[in-house]
């Protein structure tokens, strides 16, 4: 059962991360209004970029390699030092790179410097030695405590436009703190290791490697908001943000089984367990298809008054962009399933690496002319088919080993019963009057006719339901 419990602590920890804005979304847009969050989106695009040179690649190569030694105490630890000494190295090169932007671009400033302590949070994080040992729980109890206190904190100091820059200081600080939480536990896993031991940059190789995946995910992704501030302005920006803050909540749960996945594959893979890697692929891609599904279509139904409720009326061009969003939903659960659970603990990175790569290229192309000529809406598309891009080169290269039709058998049956689903809900939310109590009602009715649906079309996940809470059970 462990697969399983990780998978819900990876929900919570992934939920965690993104909850404080959900939380706190409909009082920030009323308080700071579009051009306080398109300032505090548009910063925070720009901070990632230096935020990606201080990760260099580490998120999963971290996990991975982690995965492989922690069977070996000494192994673990030396390898955690390591690599801590590597970002250590790369943070200090990422803040160079900073202060040298800072003096050329002059710009949101002050903002830009607050924003520059989630370029320190980065530092600290290391929530990848706790994914790599499949311990999510600790992850998700530590910034529980901090998440409350920051939300404690917005409302009680967040009050006018004038607030923006202190609302970009909690939530910065809110990560940095979050992250230190999770150091004091490293007593119980660590050992002493000789300093000369270390080599911590021969590792520098492979997280370099898989530094061109993150570099190419940030382009297709965060390219887009970039832009969409340079081009369309601030506000824009923060129309794209909060129409992402609502469906990354959604792929955050979806692609929960990734996280949890990959260290267990890694570690059947160290042991010459391919086969169990391809069964796992096939039980979580329906898995994830299952609820992907319903949750793209149902975000799709209910976005047009869901943004207004959610943020005001001054967002309602959120409502459109994140109807086309929701499409993501899919792409990303299924790009996530067969790069993460797949290519990635089977040593397949150049593979994973070319779709990211490709479809950066592709979004670069395209991303300027959508945006010049459709704005938010071009930003928007254009994020949907760099997602598509993204799955469809992952589905090419591993089509002669993963029987496609076993992979897909049951797709059909999820898109019927959401289509339905979709087309009723829809129609109760264009005509009903917009509140609480309606969108609970709406997203009720579509969880019942989904399930009704799934239970007269019998799909394989009926079945596989019962492996998927097995998979791990002699764990």
């Amino acid at each position: 059962m462990k697969l399983v419990k990780n998978y819900f602590y990876n929900v919570s920890y992934q939920i965690l991360a993104l909850i404080l804005p959900l939380i706190t979304a409909p009082y920030i847009s009323r308080t700071l209004g579009p051009k306080g969050v398109g300032q505090y989106s548009f910063t925070y695009s720009i901070i990632t970029w230096f935020i990606l040179i201080t990760n260099i690649g580490l998120a999963y190569y971290g996990d991975r390699q982690v995965a492989y030694v922690r069977d070996n105490k000494y192994q673990l630890s030396k390898t955690f030092y390591e690599l801590q000494i590597v970002k250590i190295t790369m943070t200090i090169l990422a803040m160079v790179i900073f202060i040298i932007f800072i003096h050329l671009y002059h710009r949101n400033t002050f903002l830009l410097w607050l924003q520059s302590i989630n370029i320190l949070a980065s530092l600290v994080d290391i929530s990848w030695l706790y994914m790599g040992l499949e311990n999510f729980k600790v992850t998700v109890i530590r910034n529980t405590l901090v998440k409350i206190t920051s939300v404690i904190l917005i409302f009680t100091f967040i009050h006018s436009s004038s607030d923006t820059w202190l609302y970009v200081l909690i939530l910065a600080m809110s990560t940095f703190g979050g992250n230190l939480t999770l150091w004091p536990e490293l007593k119980k896993i660590l050992v002493f290791v000789n300093f000369r031991d270390l080599k911590p940059y021969s590792h520098l190789h492979e997280a370099l490697i898989l530094f061109l995946p993150s570099v190419a995910t940030k382009i297709y992704l965060n390219l887009n908001k970039t832009m969409l501030g340079l081009i369309a302005g601030s506000t824009a920006a923060g129309f794209y943000q909060n129409s992402d803050n609502l469906i990354q909540i959604i792929i955050s749960i979806v692609t929960a089984t990734g996280t949890v996945i990959l260290p267990h594959a890694a570690n059947e893979y160290a042991k010459g367990n391919n086969n169990a890697i391809k069964n796992m692929l096939y039980t979580s891609f329906d898995f994830i298809s299952f609820l992907a599904f319903p949750m793209a279509f149902g975000a799709a139904s209910i976005s047009l008054k869901l943004s207004i409720f959610f943020y005001g009326n001054k967002f309602a061009p959120v409502g459109p962009v994140m109807m086309i969003e929701s499409i993501v939903i899919v792409m990303v659960a299924w790009s996530n399933a067969i790069g993460i659970q797949y290519l990635l603990p089977m040593k397949r990175t150049k593979d994973y690496t070319r779709s990211l790569v490709i479809s950066a290229i592709f979004s670069m192309i395209i991303s300027i002319p959508l945006i010049y000529f459709w704005g938010l809406h071009g930003a928007m598309i254009t994020t949907v088919l760099s997602e598509g891009i993204v799955t469809l080169y992952q589905l090419v290269v591993v089509h002669n080993e993963i029987n496609l039709k076993r992979l897909f058998n049951d797709v059909p049956k999820f898109l019927l019963s959401s289509s339905i689903m979709f087309m009723v809900v829809f129609f109760l939310n264009k005509n009903w009057q917009f509140n609480l109590f309606s969108m609970i009602g709406e997203v009720g009715i579509g969880i019942m006719i989904y399930i009704i649906m799934i239970i007269i079309l019998r799909p394989t996940i009926l079945k596989k339901t019962t492996i998927f809470l097995n998979l791990n059970k002699k764990h």
